[in-house]
């Protein structure tokens, strides 16, 4: 966009800003050809500070959130004392002991020529299962898919400490979602960065500003996507107890899981995996190949293994906990 304004205008800047510091903070003249985007410097009566977790100034070349103090910082938000409190902080760097700062909530760093670099919103960017996750590059993988219309992902919690990834979708056909999207994504993005559910919605819910309600957006229901038929069920003992080990360690019912699902698909991970195996082993002799849960569907994990008609899935607790002297050494 820059190199087509560029060709049309006499000049171009590039201003940055929210409302809470009276629009504008910083500019930056386009050069004719940018190699990079910045968002410049700050304009005259502002400062701008890039901040770690901890409060401290990070030096050139290392991200932070972005922090900006001087004349335009606003009051704060009429009637919400408590969100003014949060975002409308003492400014340490001051020697006015009145003067506050406005937290932004933006990612970005200080280049090694002196210019701002923006990088998005912190807060769509997201820890899950130790992974730091940008959920606007989902999204953009996402959206160059041709039956997508619009699309949004975001992490969920419905479980305290089962945090997911939820793509939510709106189509340009009535089809709902199916595994092609995740294969989609699979081709440009690693595994852990893969939403494990999908929900299609005929449209975004949306605020009265117009932006997408975030807090209106449905959970996912865990169904099983082939669950439609008798011939579908889990038939045979062993696929009897590795469905139900599933069920108990993904939270959902184990009638909603048919043959042919795959443990990712219905929200497993790489940590519930281990839980899996040593539950199975336990229930059957057998231990399963961790790797062979990522690619292979209920059905062919159980494949040839013989479990006693009348066998019960194992008490995933138990499967899982200690044995012997070893148990004594450890508080669970």
């Amino acid at each position: 966009m820059a190199e087509q304004l560029s060709a049309r205008t006499g000049e171009l800047w590039n201003l940055y800003g929210p409302t809470e510091t009276t629009v504008w903070s910083t500019c930056w003249k386009v050069p004719q050809e940018p190699q990079t985007i910045s968002i410049g410097r700050p304009v005259a009566n502002t400062c701008i500070h890039v901040l770690d977790a901890q409060g401290n100034r990070c030096p050139a070349g290392v991200s932070g959130e972005i922090y900006i103090g001087g004349d335009g910082v606003t009051s704060g938000y009429l009637h919400r004392p408590e969100l003014t409190a949060e975002r409308f902080i003492p400014d340490p760097f001051s020697a006015d002991l009145r003067a506050r700062m406005y937290r932004t909530g933006d990612r970005g760093r200080w280049r090694h020529d002196g210019l701002l670099e923006h990088q998005g919103r912190l807060d769509f960017q997201v820890k899950v299962r130790g992974h730091r996750i940008e959920l606007g590059e989902i999204e953009s993988c996402l959206a160059a898919h041709p039956r997508v219309s619009q699309c949004l992902v975001v992490a969920r919690e419905d479980h305290p400490g089962d945090a997911r990834l939820v793509a939510y979708l709106v189509l340009r056909d009535n089809v709902h979602a199916g595994p092609e999207f995740k294969d989609h994504l699979r081709l440009s993005l690693p595994d852990y960065m893969l939403p494990q559910h999908y929900v299609t919605l005929d449209a975004m819910p949306l605020l009265p500003n117009g932006k997408i309600n975030r807090h209106a957006l449905p959970a996912p229901r865990i169904d099983s996507r082939a669950n439609m038929g008798v011939s579908d069920a889990p038939a045979t003992p062993a696929e009897t107890a590795l469905a139900e080990i599933w069920g108990k360690i993904l939270g959902i019912d184990s009638n909603a899981i048919a043959r042919p699902d795959n443990f990712f698909d219905l929200g497993g991970d790489s940590l519930k995996v281990s839980r899996v195996v040593v539950a199975f082993q336990r229930t059957s002799g057998v231990r399963l190949e961790a790797r062979r849960m990522i690619f292979e569907c209920l059905g062919q994990l159980a494949h040839g293994i013989e479990l006693p008609a009348d066998g019960e899935a194992a008490d995933v607790e138990a499967a899982e906990r200690p044995k012997g002297w070893f148990r004594s050494l450890l508080p669970w």
